[in-house]
């Protein structure tokens, strides 16, 4: 990105990424500007795109090479698409082209053509120093991002944020206004002051709903963990929605329980009324209110989502107007009243449910990569995770209709039956086996060889790993063959077993980082030398340079020695490294291991029958630590006879590693 000749010359570009087989093809990322998410929404022939991704997708333990272009190194325009869908099979073996979402790929395709001609064809193209010389003032579309999400695929919503200031802003103002309008109308039943007071308690009831609706499919999650294994729905997807909506919803309605049955005791009537009820009026508007101040805040925060809530506010003001005009022909209590209020919001219950399920879906498939936490809170988070979700799923689902309807839903029937349904099916869900064939567990077995010089190994070990909530232990007492192997007896124990320090894995940087719960176990080096005339190793080639500020410049050669299937080589520095002779000369930013010093990682790709050479600078006379470590996938027969006795609900992800650490 700094050194090609043809980096100057680039007017937009679009990444295509995959966290999956197939399924919504989302743009995640959009910028710098509005302009390629303008160009998408006016081109896409199957929009599918949400700008609240963007705001999500700096916090997770992700990446993709959009911020390459637009962000590090450059500030090209473009798009990052990415497939969501199919997350179980992703960088596994079994991802092959049978598991490829039908329609996935026809769908992409239409898309990347019609946004690359529309891309090309727009008068906005314009290379780095065009960019450079526009009117920022004039040409605010490069600069400010837009606000936009799809319907069901159909169409694309698209607005820029100046728009987003007045419109997400009118619900909250509508809110304030309210009370003032009651006054005016019937300032004898709707005091303004008692009116307003009410709406805010309307806010805090729902919030109190809200906040419930996550609390107890949490607890619940947590409850299910002390007689069972983590994870039991990883394979059977539909068990987590059956576990945590039927809680989720208890905790929605519990404030409207308690509401009514302190009510019932302060001997409120509960006459007949032709009328809305003024309590089922400030809960409205408190709800209302709650959806209101979440779409200004999201505003204000400077994010660039924000239309989920003020698409809720629009929809419940449909509704209300919808029951306020069925209560006059049919009366408080008939049941046809709250029917017109949920028929109005229909199109948003639909856009909740494709929007809500997506999400959950992409979080219970990417449970089995999110990385293995350290006991205890490890063999929590997975299911605390998805519990959590879930419960802001339904609550996005459902919030909207609980103002109206929670009269005919918070009878203690219905919450009995909500509550026993959960228990049930956190009993059944424990006899299911967390993984399968269609949703396997990672397993990460690495054969390491740690070398001196070019031709001495001073050890060898198995490295075994896995990185989501279940541990080695549930992989040892489900496949025991493996167990055996590996000379591990039946009482072992994580706590007690040898662990492999955080840097015998740094050839699978940035990998690495999500692994933390792994063991080390013996194993021989038998005829390694046979198949290796010469391992990797690192020396200088000529003598360093002193100069007369300070620094010196080692020269380095590295050899990769006789390995075959090289996939990448990593250099891991440390020491006062101010510069190096790869790209500009300038180190990156450092990693920051805890517990270790900073360090700066170098990533080579492939196998090359030539020597790298190259300089690495330092600020000082204290010594440079190089570690390098070579990943290859050749695999030697005892490492091959170890990945087959792995059952088959399992993915072994098995190379051959060379660790060297070099002082200069």
């Amino acid at each position: 990105m700094t050194k090609h000749k043809l980096k100057d010359t680039i007017g937009a570009f679009i990444n295509v990424e995959a966290s999956g087989t197939g399924g919504i093809d989302l743009v995640c990322q959009s910028g710098p500007g509005s302009w390629p998410s303008y160009v998408y929404s006016q081109a896409a022939v199957y929009p599918m795109a949400q700008s609240s991704a963007q705001d999500v997708f700096p916090v997770i333990p992700g990446d993709t090479d959009y911020r390459m272009f637009a962000e590090d190194y450059a500030d090209i325009p473009g798009l990052d698409i990415i497939f969501l869908l199919g997350g179980y099979y992703y960088h596994t073996t079994f991802d092959t082209v049978d598991r490829i979402v039908p329609g996935s790929m026809q769908a992409r395709g239409e898309n990347l053509i019609s946004v690359l001609k529309a891309f090309t064809s727009s008068s906005k193209l314009k290379v780095a120093s065009e960019r450079k010389s526009l009117d920022v003032d004039a040409n605010s579309d490069m600069v400010e991002r837009a606000v936009f999400f799809d319907y069901l695929t159909w169409f694309i919503v698209y607005y820029p944020r100046r728009v987003a200031m007045v419109l997400h802003n009118i619900p909250a103002a509508l809110f304030l206004c309210v009370p003032f309008f009651l006054y005016m109308m019937d300032p004898r039943t709707h005091p303004w002051l008692s009116t307003f007071w009410a709406f805010l308690k309307g806010v805090m009831h729902h919030f109190a709903g809200i906040l419930l609706g996550m609390i107890f499919p949490v607890l619940f999650a947590v409850i299910r963990l002390f007689f069972a294994y983590p994870m039991s729905w990883f394979a059977h997807s539909y068990l987590a929605f059956l576990m945590f909506i039927p809680c989720s919803f208890f905790g929605f309605l519990i404030p409207r329980a308690i509401s009514d049955r302190v009510s019932h005791f302060q001997g409120v009537s509960s006459k007949k009324i032709m009328k809305v009820e003024p309590s089922d009026e400030a809960r409205f508007w408190g709800a209302f209110g709650f959806y209101a101040f979440a779409t200004s805040a999201y505003f204000f925060a400077g994010l660039n989502g924000g239309f989920m809530t003020f698409v809720i506010c629009i929809s419940m003001l449909l509704g209300w107007i919808a029951f306020c005009l069925s209560v006059k022909s049919y009366g408080y209590n008939s049941i046809k009243s709250p029917m017109f209020y949920v028929i109005a919001l229909v199109p948003y219950l639909l856009y909740s449910l494709y929007f809500g399920g997506i999400l959950a879906l992409l979080l219970i498939e990417k449970t089995g990569m999110m990385g293995a936490i350290p006991p205890p809170y490890g063999f929590y988070l997975a299911d605390v995770a998805v519990a959590a979700v879930i419960g802001i799923v339904t609550g996005l689902c459902l919030g909207p209709i609980i103002p109206i309807c929670d009269r005919w839903l918070a009878k203690s029937s219905i919450l009995k039956f909500l509550l026993h349904f959960t228990v049930v099916m956190l009993a059944v869900s424990s006899q299911f086996f967390p993984y399968s064939k269609d949703a396997p567990k990672r397993v990460v077995l690495q054969h390491t060889f740690i070398s001196a010089g070019g031709n001495e190994i001073t050890g060898s070990s198995y490295d075994l790993a896995v990185i989501d909530a279940n541990s080695i232990e549930f992989v040892f007492k489900h496949a025991p063959e493996v167990a055996k192997e590996l000379h591990v007896g039946p009482s072992f124990s994580l706590g007690n077993a040898e662990a492999s320090p955080q840097e015998a894995w740094v050839a699978l940087f940035p990998i690495s980082c999500v692994i933390t719960k792994n063991g080390r176990f013996p194993a021989k080096a038998n005829n390694i030398s046979e198949r290796y005339s010469q391992f990797p190793h690192l020396q200088t080639h000529k003598p360093q340079t002193t100069f007369e500020n300070g620094t010196r410049r080692v020269h380095l050669e590295l050899s990769l020695g006789s390995l075959e299937e090289i996939w990448v080589t990593v250099l891991n520095i440390t020491g006062p490294l101010s510069g190096w002779s790869f790209a500009d000369g300038k180190p990156p930013a450092p990693e920051l291991p805890p517990g270790g010093p900073p360090s700066y990682i170098l990533r080579l790709s492939g196998n090359s029958d030539e020597k790298w050479n190259f300089w690495l600078e330092a600020s000082s006379e204290e010594e440079v630590r190089v570690d390098v470590a070579v990943l290859d996938q050749r695999l030697d027969e005892e490492t091959k006879h170890l990945k087959g006795l792995f059952p088959k609900w399992s993915d072994v992800i098995a190379y051959t590693s060379f660790l060297s650490t070099y002082l200069f």
